[in-house]
């Protein structure tokens, strides 16, 4: 992910069936929190991303 000014990135938790706690997997939002600039996706907790695109 770039590199952003502290509170540009807002993470989601994606519901892990079977898992006791939050899981690894997550969505952060980068700008706006209704309406992000960026998304991107981590399956397990901020090791890797992929950039989510709105048209796929």
């Amino acid at each position: 992910m770039p590199d952003e000014s502290t509170g540009y990135y807002h993470e989601y938790t994606v519901k892990t069936p079977g898992s006791p706690d939050r899981g690894a997997r997550r969505l952060i939002g980068g700008g706006a929190t209704t309406d992000p600039a960026h998304v991107y996706y981590t399956a397990d907790h901020y090791a890797s991303f992929c950039e989510v695109d709105e048209e796929s």
